[in-house]
């Protein structure tokens, strides 16, 4: 396969595609290492295609439409190539814990569910009254949240689900999607650690309470290392797009894991927010934190890039404002994410807060009914308008990113000079600039298409462009502008007294 020529210098280019799926949208990436003019390495990346991914309800439950999303990659697969570029790999992103069941034929037994559907109602507190909350804990690392893996898997089993009776392999999101493509099936490391079925102790899958919940353990294929080659686009998937073969790496096919490794630091330790639907807060370790302040605190250890673990924290993120936006569209209200940012910019500070990881702000609908019943029940006033709902969801997010900021030094004995934010969510400028005032440090934003540019790094190691995350990390320094938002000390002690209301309204960790 040929490569471009850059036109400085006349270097080789050489070409990859990244495929970001997000919980709204996914995004096809081209990315082309090549040198600037003064001849120093760097990474240039150009948006391919764009495309809404939304869930579907069919009676009680909601799914994905995961063949939607396949033929929206193979969209984004012709469009690379028509643009002239000419990808020597592609990777897939997506958010965790979801999955499809292949049946012994190798065909997909119906729609994935989503990650917000409602089976999963009571089976935290079920399963961890059986096994101890602090054994389960220790078996997975992984803080319980309501839709992770085992959960759903669990869910299936106790109603006698037919899919699962027939079926033969489970592939997470990424890996059933790169599957479609090549029909090879495959289990990267990343996306293996969200299931809470993945013992980090052992760096094995949990058998022992596979067979407990009654999962056939026989479903899960042995993890493969970010950076493994899979396998070439079908012969099908070629003709179809009339394009050359392309091989499929398995990326940190979880997106936290490849925005992570966008992360443009240094070797200093340092504490990182992946910021967009979900808020992911934490920081990378060598091995993971499993003692029982951990569990204590809500932490999960997810696995990372280049054999590391991510001791992090699930915020709800900016999902709240994003229901909030929906519904004013729906009732004629319609309002673009620049202007909201401009009317919380004037709203009244500090005025009213709420706890994003409330339960009620977890599933879809009505969500300016919830905040307003938020407030009233803390006695705090109700958000009025546009503006107000904006600025009250912004700073209840920027307080909840301190606590688990300090939470993060606790549990590790570190010290964070400031926090690096990455990922969609800091287009909001304002975000960024009450993070920093309310963690009283330095927040350096950038680059907002983390997931996709730590994808395209990891295919670039996978060619041997690339050693290690490491130089991976300097590349980013060397392509992409961060811009550094300070504390404003004139708001010092409103923010202070604004984290401790805050405090005061979350029962919990």
């Amino acid at each position: 396969m040929s490569e471009k020529t850059a036109a400085s210098g006349g270097s080789l280019r050489v070409t990859a595609l990244a495929f970001d799926m997000g919980a709204s949208s996914g995004r096809a990436y081209a990315g082309e290492l090549g040198r600037d003019a003064s001849g120093i390495r760097t990474l240039q990346v150009a948006e391919m295609h764009r495309f809404d991914n939304e869930a579907v309800r069919v009676g009680k439950h909601l799914h994905w439409d995961i063949l939607r999303l396949l033929q929206e990659i193979k969209r984004g697969i012709r469009k690379t190539f028509q643009a002239g570029y000419e990808p020597r790999t592609l990777g897939i992103d997506t958010w965790g814990v979801d999955f499809g069941l292949i049946d012994e034929g190798g065909e997909l037994l119906g729609n994935p569910y989503h990650y917000r559907d409602a089976q999963t109602e009571g089976l935290i507190e079920m399963l961890s009254e059986r096994f101890g909350a602090q054994a389960l804990f220790a078996s997975s690392g992984l803080q319980f949240m309501p839709f992770n893996t085992v959960y759903q898997l669990y869910a299936m089993s106790r109603t006698g689900s037919v899919k699962l009776a027939a079926a033969r392999t489970l592939l997470l999101t990424p890996d059933l999607l790169t599957y479609l493509l090549t029909g090879v099936p495959a289990c990267e490391f990343t996306m293996a650690t969200t299931t809470q079925l993945f013992d980090p102790r052992t760096r094995s899958w949990n058998k022992e309470l596979m067979r407990e919940l009654g999962i056939p353990e026989t479903l899960f294929l042995e993890p493969v290392a970010p950076g493994t080659r899979i396998g070439k686009l079908s012969d099908e998937v070629q003709e179809e797009l009339r394009i050359p073969p392309v091989e499929a790496v398995a990326v940190g096919s979880h997106d936290t894991a490849s925005a992570i490794a966008a992360v443009p630091a240094g070797d200093e330790p340092f504490a990182y927010l992946v910021c967009g639907t979900w808020s992911l807060l934490g920081t990378e370790l060598a091995e993971p934190v499993l003692k029982p302040e951990t569990l204590e605190m809500s932490f999960s250890n997810e696995g990372g890039v280049g054999g590391t673990y991510q001791l992090l924290k699930n915020i709800m993120g900016l999902w709240i404002l994003q229901e909030c936006k929906r519904e004013w569209d729906e009732n004629g209200t319609p309002v673009g994410y620049p202007q909201l940012a401009l009317l919380a910019e004037s709203a009244e500070p500090l005025r009213s807060l709420i706890d994003p990881d409330d339960a009620r702000f977890y599933g879809p609908s009505d969500m300016t009914s919830k905040i307003r019943a938020y407030c009233r029940e803390t006695g705090q006033p109700e958000p009025r308008d546009q503006g107000e709902f904006a600025r009250c969801i912004l700073e209840s997010l920027a307080l909840r990113y301190r606590q688990a900021l300090e939470q993060a030094e606790s549990l590790t004995g570190r010290t964070f000079a400031g926090l690096h934010m990455v990922g969609g969510g800091i287009q909001n400028k304002l975000l960024c600039r009450l993070s920093a005032s309310a963690i009283g440090r330095p927040v350096i934003a950038g680059p907002a298409e983390a997931s996709a540019i730590g994808n395209l790094l990891l295919q670039f190691v996978a060619q041997g462009e690339i050693a290690d995350l490491a130089e991976a990390r300097r590349l980013v320094s060397a392509s992409f502008p961060v811009d550094t938002y300070e504390p404003e000390p004139a708001d010092k002690a409103s923010w202070e007294a604004a984290y401790a209301r805050f405090l005061a309204l979350r029962p919990g960790p």
